[in-house]
């Protein structure tokens, strides 16, 4: 039996008629920010939020999926991107490859040395500009599609942010969930190729395209569905190892298939619980 946690009754009675706590803190943050020299970002979470993380202090016997100290790294695109660096141990022969996006980060779009950094990153362009913090922000989500060096003077995308890969991908993207040992899959339509972006792009002098992930992210009239098809049992094994590593019951990620590699790029993880408690029936 499912039930609402609500900051109208007091945490700690309703608590202790749960048995399973079910959140989505991400949504509950006002503000949030990282820390280089801890793990653990300084977040401030709304009141009702803020009232449950401190009742749940007190009372573990309850089972909270996530911890919240778990989803930290989700929080962080930085973080995320250095995790997915560990795939390379799923790679084996006969088997395509399943990988993070190739990333910069940088504090300055200004830095004088940032196309010696892009090259070295294995960055070209197409690149796409995402700020750091990926929740708790009002502007979390905006983003850029870069298509020259040029493009990152007066950028309008938070620092510190990270330049990731632009893979083309036949605008197919897999939405991949994760609950427990379970993974489900939908497929959804995205960005374009690189080659139709420059051709979209050119009438307005390649100048960069600025959006909202979350509101205004542009895509393709249509599926163009590629050659390449998804192995669906790499990227399980990938969901797994995700699992472990991020010790998470609950969270999602999308993938990428590479026109021509066939490569599997991991382009976002997230978090993708509900708020909502459980209690047993007896």
């Amino acid at each position: 039996m499912f039930l609402p946690i609500t900051s109208e009754l007091p945490m700690s009675l309703q608590l202790q008629q749960m048995d399973v706590v079910l959140h989505k803190a991400t949504d509950d943050i006002i503000s949030i920010e990282l820390n280089t020299s801890t793990p653990s970002p300084k977040i401030t979470y709304t009141d009702g939020m803020e009232k449950l993380r401190r009742t749940l202090e007190d009372h573990p016997q309850c089972c909270v999926i996530d911890p919240l100290n778990n989803i930290y790294p989700v929080m962080d695109r930085l973080r995320i991107q250095d995790v997915l660096l560990g795939l390379e141990d799923l790679t084996k022969e006969g088997r395509s490859i399943i990988r993070g996006a190739h990333f910069l980060k940088v504090d300055s779009f200004n830095d004088l040395n940032l196309a010696e950094k892009l090259l070295e990153a294995k960055l070209s362009f197409l690149s796409i500009v995402k700020t750091q913090v990926a929740c708790g922000l009002s502007n979390a989500h905006s983003m850029a599609i870069v298509f020259r060096l040029e493009n990152y003077k007066d950028l309008p995308v938070p620092l510190p942010a990270i330049i990731q890969e632009y893979v083309d991908h036949s605008s197919t993207l897999y939405k991949f969930y994760v609950l427990g040992e379970k993974v489900y899959h939908a497929v959804k339509k995205l960005t374009p190729n690189a080659n139709v972006l420059v051709e979209l792009s050119e009438g307005n002098q390649l100048k960069p395209l600025v959006f909202d992930s979350l509101k205004s992210l542009p895509t393709a009239e249509k599926n163009q569905f590629g050659e390449e098809a998804v192995d669906l049992e790499l990227v399980k094994d990938a969901a797994n190892w995700l699992r472990r590593k991020l010790n998470l019951t609950i969270f999602g990620f999308d993938v990428v298939v590479q026109d021509g590699t066939g490569d599997h790029v991991i382009v976002d993880v997230n978090n993708s619980c509900i708020l909502g408690s459980y209690k047993k029936q007896v």
